[in-house]
């Protein structure tokens, strides 16, 4: 039994799917910092659409980073936590003083694609892991974040020049 965590699940697998996470974690927070930058910089003729939009968005995210962070912890690990570490582990990057709503929007954009290819390779991983935890947190996510990118999509085809 010493190769088994206390909720059941390979010891090493759950190291695995905890690396995984954290590196997850990393990429919500640099999305969650740079959605709160595109909602306090928003201007021009769709501000108030996008402030609100953008104010829901990094909210969310918020929610998601418990979420991902709490996961870490139930599998028996650690969270990280620090700036530097987001940073060095996220592909997201950060954005600078945006403050064009369509840019943001394309910003968002590429940022859920990342989230998303990355979340379905931790679904695969907790699949194998047999980890039911991680796989309905991950489809969860998904699913929701796909909506998401339609109605972000639909947005930019209705506003690009």
């Amino acid at each position: 039994m010493d190769s088994i965590n206390l909720i059941g699940l390979d010891n090493d697998k759950a190291k695995h799917l905890a690396e995984k996470l954290n590196e997850l974690l990393a990429n919500y927070s640099i999305f969650y910092q740079n959605t709160r930058g595109y909602h306090w910089n928003i201007k021009g003729e769709k501000f108030f659409e996008l402030h609100l939009k953008f104010e829901e968005l990094y909210n969310d995210l918020l929610l998601k980073i418990d979420e991902v962070a709490e996961r870490i912890l139930t599998l028996g690990h650690t969270p990280k936590h620090s700036y530097a570490d987001y940073r060095k582990n996220s592909k997201i990057k950060e954005s600078v003083q945006v403050s064009d709503g369509i840019k943001a929007v394309e910003d968002i954009l590429t940022s859920f694609q990342t989230i998303l290819i990355f979340q379905r390779e931790i679904l695969n991983i907790s699949g194998d892991a047999g980890d039911e935890g991680t796989n309905a947190l991950m489809s969860e996510f998904i699913s929701l974040q796909e909506k998401s990118v339609w109605m972000y999509s639909s947005f930019l085809n209705n506003n690009v020049k």
